[in-house]
């Protein structure tokens, strides 16, 4: 049901008012002079065409609370035009002609789409250093540019370096004090605000959790305690990067005891709670032949998970001519994957970044990389992506054999 204030001269103000609540429509008030202020839940007041009436205090009072004004009588159609309202019915309208009105004009519900959801990326890399860390820095400041809240998460247990490539100090509580709490059923969003740094970038701010400031600490990332920890983040914030060591062992279960930790339980647990995972392989056939041992591995220990692949450091000294055409080739026949993200080489971003201790997208903004990463963020990984990396390596078909990139 409408409700609406009915500001016109009396007596017709009376009269229009019983009209309309014959029509089904609701008048909450009755003021010949003037509708201000406006009651909560009104959605229109039906005013005479004056400029009295009609006054810049009215209409912007009406523009905040967003409530329709129906004007009624010939007056001037300059004043109308002036605020931007539509024809006014005559002042003799009935209460009819203004339901009708009211019923035409009123807006029609709009479907908002639903905010995405929270999510945890996971950010893995094989071993050989292939820029995992500083792929996940950029990345989570190009999510946050998007305006989504993001925190960046260092659960490496081997060589743990976000706090370093942030210029934060690695003696920060961190993920490992997340982890502790988590344990003891004390960890919430509260504390989580409270143990994480927060970094100011050009993109926005983002909460760090800093890593293990030595790899021995690694029995404190458990799997029971860094599950609780993501499951908390997924409530805190809408986008978690998390940055993963390259060892993972899967099968480590069968060379130790059933009930002692396990050395990459953290990498395992993060690959596992991950709504996706980034798989960031160097451009170089060494680089190329590691991430094609563990992708398979990889695939087996988080299916259905999607899988993006990114090949950094893209440039044509280790491979030749047409280095994006061999890494293309070479991932579709030897592991079926058919889409790739290439990020170029750029090693002066890259430096600056080092040097300073910020983000690249801070120190080098019209950097190549940084773009490709912006790309990226951009882009939802979701279906799409997971039948870009996983799907396709099942029903693919097998391409001709072509020769593979030199060591691949």
């Amino acid at each position: 049901m409408t409700t609406v204030i009915v500001a016109i001269p009396e007596p017709r103000a009376t009269a229009l008012a019983a009209e309309l609540e014959l029509e089904g429509v609701s008048v909450v008030a009755v003021r010949p002079r003037s509708p201000l202020p406006l009651p909560a839940g009104v959605e229109a007041v039906i005013v005479p065409v004056t400029r009295s009436a009609l006054s810049p205090d009215l209409i912007a009072a009406c523009d905040r609370a967003g409530v329709r004004v129906v004007p009624l009588g010939d007056g001037d159609t300059r004043l109308l035009a002036r605020f931007g309202l539509s024809a006014a019915l005559p002042a003799g309208a009935a209460g009819w002609e203004v339901a009708e009105t009211l019923a035409a004009d009123a807006p029609a519900p709009v479907e908002r789409p639903s905010a995405p959801p929270h999510r945890i990326t996971a950010v893995w890399g094989p071993h050989g250093a292939p820029g995992r860390s500083t792929f996940a820095v950029q990345y989570a400041v190009e999510l946050a540019r998007a305006g989504r809240r993001t925190a960046l998460l260092d659960a490496d247990t081997v060589a743990p370096s976000l706090a370093l490539l942030l210029g934060l100090t690695d003696d920060a509580p961190g993920i490992a004090a997340a982890c502790r709490r988590a344990e003891l059923g004390a960890l919430d969003e509260t504390e989580l605000t409270r143990l994480a740094s927060t970094v100011e970038t050009s993109g926005g701010d983002i909460d760090v959790l800093g890593g293990i400031n030595r790899p021995s600490r690694w029995p404190e990332l458990s799997a029971s305690r860094l599950q609780e920890t993501l499951r908390m983040c997924r409530r805190w914030t809408e986008e978690t990067v998390v940055d993963v060591a390259a060892a993972f062992d899967a099968d480590d279960e069968a060379t130790y005891d059933l009930a002692g930790p396990r050395r990459h339980a953290a990498t395992v647990t993060a690959l596992r709670e991950a709504d996706s995972i980034i798989a960031v392989g160097s451009a170089d056939p060494l680089g190329i032949s590691r991430l094609l041992r563990d992708h398979a591995e990889l695939r087996r220990l988080t299916s259905p998970t999607p899988i993006t692949v990114v090949v950094n450091r893209v440039r044509p000294g280790p491979l030749g001519i047409d280095a994006r055409g061999q890494v293309r080739r070479t991932l579709e026949r030897f592991a079926g994957i058919t889409d790739v993200v290439f990020l170029p080489h750029d090693q002066r971003a890259a430096d600056a970044a080092l040097l300073h201790g910020r983000p690249m997208a801070d120190v080098s903004p019209r950097s190549a990389l940084v773009a490709a990463v912006r790309r990226m963020a951009a882009g939802p990984l979701t279906a799409a992506t997971a039948g870009s990396s996983r799907g396709s390596s099942r029903g693919a078909r097998r391409p001709r054999p072509e020769p593979a990139p030199r060591g691949a």
